[in-house]
Protein backbone atom coordinates (compact mmCIF):
# COMPACT_ATOMS: atom_id res chain seq x y z
CA UNK A 1 0.00 0.00 0.00
CA UNK A 2 1.38 3.50 -1.15
CA UNK A 3 1.42 6.02 0.78
CA UNK A 4 0.05 9.60 0.04
CA UNK A 5 2.52 12.48 0.31
CA UNK A 6 1.19 14.88 3.39
CA UNK A 7 1.41 18.36 1.67
CA UNK A 8 1.84 21.27 4.50
CA UNK A 9 1.30 24.97 3.60
CA UNK A 10 3.97 27.26 2.98
CA UNK A 11 1.84 30.37 4.33
CA UNK A 12 -0.24 28.85 7.64
CA UNK A 13 1.86 25.56 8.32
CA UNK A 14 -1.35 23.23 7.92
CA UNK A 15 -2.66 21.15 5.89
CA UNK A 16 -4.35 22.70 2.77
CA UNK A 17 -7.64 21.43 4.00
CA UNK A 18 -7.51 23.27 7.14
CA UNK A 19 -6.32 26.71 5.54
CA UNK A 20 -9.54 28.27 5.20
CA UNK A 21 -9.49 28.03 9.51
CA UNK A 22 -6.49 30.50 10.21
CA UNK A 23 -7.71 33.44 8.46
CA UNK A 24 -5.54 33.18 5.70
CA UNK A 25 -7.02 31.89 2.91
CA UNK A 26 -6.52 34.19 -0.04
CA UNK A 27 -2.54 33.58 0.60
CA UNK A 28 -2.65 30.05 0.77
CA UNK A 29 -4.48 29.31 -2.31
CA UNK A 30 -1.97 31.15 -4.15
CA UNK A 31 0.87 29.64 -3.05
CA UNK A 32 -1.09 26.20 -3.15
CA UNK A 33 -1.99 27.20 -6.79
CA UNK A 34 1.87 27.96 -7.44
CA UNK A 35 3.22 24.73 -6.04
CA UNK A 36 0.58 21.95 -5.56
CA UNK A 37 -1.54 23.10 -8.90
CA UNK A 38 -3.10 19.38 -8.73
CA UNK A 39 -4.04 19.59 -5.07
CA UNK A 40 -5.56 23.10 -5.35
CA UNK A 41 -7.84 22.04 -8.59
CA UNK A 42 -8.69 18.75 -5.87
CA UNK A 43 -9.98 21.07 -3.22
CA UNK A 44 -11.17 24.60 -4.76
CA UNK A 45 -11.68 23.75 -8.85
CA UNK A 46 -15.42 23.17 -8.19
CA UNK A 47 -15.69 25.97 -5.47
CA UNK A 48 -18.34 29.28 -7.24
CA UNK A 49 -15.10 31.00 -7.45
CA UNK A 50 -16.04 33.94 -9.59
CA UNK A 51 -13.90 34.94 -12.69
CA UNK A 52 -12.53 38.09 -11.63
CA UNK A 53 -11.55 36.48 -8.02
CA UNK A 54 -9.48 33.53 -10.38
CA UNK A 55 -8.02 36.53 -12.05
CA UNK A 56 -6.68 38.78 -8.95
CA UNK A 57 -5.57 35.44 -7.50
CA UNK A 58 -3.57 34.39 -10.90
CA UNK A 59 -2.21 38.29 -11.00
CA UNK A 60 -0.93 38.11 -7.27
CA UNK A 61 0.82 35.19 -8.06
CA UNK A 62 2.76 36.58 -11.30
CA UNK A 63 3.79 39.58 -9.09
CA UNK A 64 5.02 37.20 -6.99
CA UNK A 65 7.12 35.33 -9.56
CA UNK A 66 8.52 38.73 -10.86
CA UNK A 67 9.56 39.83 -7.58
CA UNK A 68 12.34 39.32 -5.37
CA UNK A 69 13.01 37.01 -2.39
CA UNK A 70 12.92 38.77 0.55
CA UNK A 71 11.36 41.42 3.27
CA UNK A 72 9.85 43.51 -0.39
CA UNK A 73 8.36 40.24 -1.45
CA UNK A 74 6.39 38.97 1.48
CA UNK A 75 5.12 42.46 2.20
CA UNK A 76 3.58 43.13 -1.53
CA UNK A 77 2.02 39.86 -1.07
CA UNK A 78 0.81 40.87 2.35
CA UNK A 79 -0.79 44.15 0.75
CA UNK A 80 -2.18 42.60 -2.62
CA UNK A 81 -4.25 39.83 -0.23
CA UNK A 82 -5.37 41.41 2.37
CA UNK A 83 -6.81 43.95 -0.36
CA UNK A 84 -8.31 40.85 -2.32
CA UNK A 85 -9.84 39.85 0.73
CA UNK A 86 -11.36 42.85 2.00
CA UNK A 87 -12.89 43.25 -1.58
CA UNK A 88 -14.07 39.93 -1.26
CA UNK A 89 -15.43 40.24 2.60
CA UNK A 90 -17.45 43.89 1.39
CA UNK A 91 -19.27 42.05 -1.52
CA UNK A 92 -20.45 39.24 0.50
CA UNK A 93 -21.32 41.41 3.04
CA UNK A 94 -23.26 43.86 0.42
CA UNK A 95 -25.00 41.21 -1.23
CA UNK A 96 -26.02 39.66 1.91
CA UNK A 97 -27.25 42.95 2.85
CA UNK A 98 -29.03 43.25 -0.40
CA UNK A 99 -31.04 39.51 0.10
CA UNK A 100 -32.10 40.29 3.24
CA UNK A 101 -33.31 43.65 2.95
CA UNK A 102 -35.38 42.11 -0.35
CA UNK A 103 -39.21 40.72 -0.14
CA UNK A 104 -40.85 37.83 -2.14
CA UNK A 105 -44.59 39.37 -2.79
CA UNK A 106 -46.86 36.33 -3.75
CA UNK A 107 -50.11 37.84 -5.13
CA UNK A 108 -53.20 36.51 -5.47
CA UNK A 109 -55.47 37.92 -8.57
CA UNK A 110 -59.08 36.82 -9.79
CA UNK A 111 -59.55 36.54 -13.92
CA UNK A 112 -63.40 35.86 -13.66
CA UNK A 113 -65.68 34.97 -10.93
CA UNK A 114 -64.29 31.34 -10.71
CA UNK A 115 -60.86 31.72 -11.70
CA UNK A 116 -57.69 33.17 -10.33
CA UNK A 117 -54.03 33.70 -10.45
CA UNK A 118 -51.14 33.79 -8.21
CA UNK A 119 -47.93 35.55 -9.18
CA UNK A 120 -44.59 35.81 -7.16
CA UNK A 121 -41.88 38.27 -7.40
CA UNK A 122 -38.74 39.12 -5.75
CA UNK A 123 -36.82 36.06 -6.05
CA UNK A 124 -34.21 37.22 -9.00
CA UNK A 125 -31.77 38.33 -5.90
CA UNK A 126 -31.69 34.67 -4.31
CA UNK A 127 -30.06 33.39 -7.78
CA UNK A 128 -32.97 31.04 -7.83
CA UNK A 129 -33.57 29.70 -11.29
CA UNK A 130 -37.09 30.71 -12.19
CA UNK A 131 -37.62 28.66 -14.67
CA UNK A 132 -36.85 25.73 -13.22
CA UNK A 133 -39.21 26.87 -10.08
CA UNK A 134 -41.88 27.39 -12.79
CA UNK A 135 -41.64 23.70 -13.15
CA UNK A 136 -41.84 22.54 -10.00
CA UNK A 137 -44.99 24.56 -9.45
CA UNK A 138 -46.93 23.15 -12.67
CA UNK A 139 -46.04 19.68 -11.45
CA UNK A 140 -46.87 20.15 -8.03
CA UNK A 141 -50.07 21.97 -8.73
CA UNK A 142 -50.90 19.75 -11.93
CA UNK A 143 -51.62 23.99 -13.28
CA UNK A 144 -50.64 26.33 -15.76
CA UNK A 145 -47.25 27.93 -14.16
CA UNK A 146 -45.23 30.58 -16.40
CA UNK A 147 -42.60 32.79 -16.28
CA UNK A 148 -42.64 36.75 -17.65
CA UNK A 149 -42.24 40.31 -16.84
CA UNK A 150 -44.53 42.39 -14.58
CA UNK A 151 -44.91 45.97 -14.60
CA UNK A 152 -41.65 46.83 -13.24
CA UNK A 153 -40.12 44.68 -15.94
CA UNK A 154 -38.77 42.19 -13.26
CA UNK A 155 -39.34 38.26 -13.81
CA UNK A 156 -42.55 37.00 -12.10
CA UNK A 157 -43.90 33.18 -12.24
CA UNK A 158 -47.40 33.17 -12.99
CA UNK A 159 -49.31 30.07 -11.34
CA UNK A 160 -52.82 29.29 -12.83
CA UNK A 161 -55.52 28.58 -9.92
CA UNK A 162 -56.31 29.50 -6.41
CA UNK A 163 -53.03 28.11 -4.70
CA UNK A 164 -52.14 31.11 -2.75
CA UNK A 165 -51.90 29.37 0.62
CA UNK A 166 -49.54 25.94 -0.62
CA UNK A 167 -47.58 28.64 -3.20
CA UNK A 168 -46.74 30.61 0.70
CA UNK A 169 -45.54 27.89 2.68
CA UNK A 170 -43.54 26.35 -0.22
CA UNK A 171 -41.78 29.78 -0.64
CA UNK A 172 -40.74 29.98 3.43
CA UNK A 173 -39.33 26.58 3.07
CA UNK A 174 -37.67 27.33 0.21
CA UNK A 175 -35.94 30.33 1.46
CA UNK A 176 -35.19 28.10 4.77
CA UNK A 177 -33.20 25.64 3.06
CA UNK A 178 -31.00 29.00 1.56
CA UNK A 179 -30.83 30.66 5.06
CA UNK A 180 -32.75 33.37 4.35
CA UNK A 181 -35.60 32.73 6.86
CA UNK A 182 -35.50 35.81 7.83
CA UNK A 183 -36.47 37.54 3.96
CA UNK A 184 -39.94 38.92 4.89
CA UNK A 185 -42.41 37.20 2.77
CA UNK A 186 -45.53 39.79 1.93
CA UNK A 187 -48.82 38.06 0.41
CA UNK A 188 -51.45 40.23 -1.39
CA UNK A 189 -55.09 39.14 -1.87
CA UNK A 190 -57.06 40.75 -4.31
CA UNK A 191 -59.41 37.93 -4.53
CA UNK A 192 -62.86 39.41 -4.88
CA UNK A 193 -65.48 39.57 -2.33
CA UNK A 194 -69.32 38.37 -2.80
CA UNK A 195 -71.11 41.53 -1.89
CA UNK A 196 -73.49 41.11 0.16
CA UNK A 197 -77.48 40.45 -0.99
CA UNK A 198 -80.16 42.44 0.10
CA UNK A 199 -83.56 40.83 0.98
CA UNK A 200 -86.68 42.14 -0.53
CA UNK A 201 -90.24 41.94 1.35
Amino acid sequence: MSLREVVYCGVCSYPPEYCEFTGKLKRCKVWLKENHPDRYNELYGAEDETAEDAAEIDAVGKKLGESSIGEERENKLEKDLLKLQTKQENREQRELAKKLSSKVIIKREARTKRKFIVAISGLEVFEIDMKKLAKTFASKFATGCSVSKNAEKKEEIVIQGDVLEDVETYIHSLLKEKGMENVKVETIDTKKKKKPTTETK
